[in-house]
């Protein structure tokens, strides 16, 4: 653990029934009146952006302008075509709804807005930039999953070089997030799943990498329980608004939890996987958390054994002898992973998700390579140590 830490998270909560409706006195207060709504073209078809649109009506704050425009992996030209209309619409404040590639394009636009910028590259480095324009921003999590509505990290595409960017800074947190039951309802069991565990992985590396703190470990152990009970509920009946709360307030609370301790080795490949092979991010978690968490193992195992009472509850905790807590853990974890996989298809190799080859490998390990979250693994990993844990999770 970190003998000095930082943790920061400014943003004001909003969950529950009605949440939405709260969103246009939200706006006011930050002096805000013609806000930009940014989604997707599915959740659009679905009727998830008329619910908000009728909660901002409702407010007598209608959005100035919505586009719906932006991809599962948004790029840095859509991030720029939106700063674009922004401005084009006179526009003053962001609200995301969707999932991590919404959320994370509209911090991507606030980045360009706040910096009176055209390019989203050139704000690389955003973390040693002066906040500059404040811009009103409100997250509307889809998905149980990326907790983006409670980090600092923006994760954008770069096609030209197939990276996928992370941007870092405590001003692209969001200025309020907002949890409403009604906007996970219709995800499907399949996205669900995949969601659920990238949540569950943030707080699982969050707490077990080199600057994990009490904090972050409080926040991040309260995750990895909600998720674990209630995400295989989630995935069996969409409906149940219990789990669906809990799964949305325990993703968030693991995207707080990594937003201030960071992750790891899984996220390092995921990414690289994302960028070089276009694997879903929380595909690419689910298929890579047991093997890394193997990987750390000798690095955590005292950790990993004391995260077995969050994992599989106090009784397991209690019955397992002290020395086999830690491979105990894993073991519960793949339990879990084949459940979800059994009930939704979820991909648990990477031969499985038919977006991967073996000859891809060698650049998806000089991808992972360059990835920040590497630096805060447990344990260090080379070139060839990349490459054997993606021969291990290949079939």
């Amino acid at each position: 653990m970190s003998a000095y830490y930082e943790f920061k998270l400014p943003t004001k909560i909003l969950s529950g029934d009605g949440a939405l409706e709260h969103i246009p006195h939200e706006l006011e207060t930050l002096g805000a009146h013609r806000p930009l709504l940014l989604s997707d073209r599915g959740l659009e078809q679905v009727g998830t952006v008329k619910i908000v649109q009728a909660a901002l009506r409702q407010g007598g704050m209608p959005a100035a302008e919505t586009f719906c425009e932006i991809p599962p992996d948004s790029s840095i030209d859509t991030v720029n075509q939106i700063a674009a209309l922004y401005r084009q619409r006179a526009c003053d404040s962001l609200i995301a709804v969707g999932g991590g590639s919404v959320i994370d394009s509209a911090k991507g636009v606030g980045m360009v807005l706040a910096q009176a910028g055209s390019d989203l590259l050139d704000a690389a480095g955003c973390e040693v930039l002066p906040r500059g324009e404040h811009v009103p921003f409100v997250a509307v999590p889809t998905t149980a999953g990326t907790g983006s509505e409670a980090t600092l990290v923006a994760v954008v595409a770069n096609p030209a070089v197939q990276v996928k960017m992370e941007f870092l800074s405590y001003h692209l947190l969001p200025d309020v997030a907002v949890l409403d039951p009604r906007m996970t309802l219709t995800l499907p069991p399949r996205i669900t799943a995949s969601t659920g565990f990238d949540a569950l992985v943030h707080a699982i590396e969050a707490a077990t990498c080199l600057q994990r703190n009490p904090v972050s470990d409080s926040f991040a152990e309260r995750a990895i329980r909600q998720i674990v009970l209630n995400l295989p509920l989630a995935v069996a009946d969409g409906k149940d608004k219990a789990a669906r709360m809990a799964m949305a307030n325990g993703s968030l609370l693991a995207g707080a939890a990594f937003s201030n301790s960071m992750v790891g080795l899984v996220h390092a490949i995921g990414h690289a996987l994302g960028g070089v092979c276009h694997v879903a991010h929380g595909d690419a978690m689910t298929i890579l958390l047991p093997a890394v968490m193997t990987y750390n193992l000798d690095k955590c195992r005292d950790r990993y054994a004391e995260l077995l009472l969050h994992v599989a509850g106090p009784e397991v905790y209690a019955a397992t002898p002290a020395d086999q807590r830690a491979q105990k853990t894993i073991d519960t974890l793949v339990d879990l992973r084949r459940q979800l996989a059994e009930l939704t298809g979820l991909p648990t190799t990477l031969s499985q998700t038919g977006k991967v080859r073996q000859e891809d490998f060698a650049a998806v390990a000089r991808t992972a390579l360059n990835d920040g979250a590497i630096i805060v693994n447990p344990a260090d990993a080379d070139f060839d140590e990349i490459i054997h844990i993606l021969e291990e999770v290949w079939a």
